[in-house]
């Protein structure tokens, strides 16, 4: 469960300051780079929440 809930503390964070970082900083330079850093922010939630839940039934 430790594992699992760090991964996820770890990908949601990363999902955090990439979808951050690209509207505050990245868009200043380069607007079709704000939007992929936004776009792979959004694709990382889904993956967390696989991990998260991967084998909920096994005690870690």
């Amino acid at each position: 469960m430790r594992r699992r809930r760090l991964a996820y503390t770890i990908m949601m964070g990363t999902c955090l300051t990439l979808f951050v970082l690209s509207w505050t900083v990245v868009r200043l330079w380069s607007h079709p780079a704000a939007i992929a850093m936004a776009v792979v922010a959004l694709a990382i939630p889904p993956f967390a929440a696989i991990v998260a839940n991967w084998n909920i039934d096994r005690r870690d």
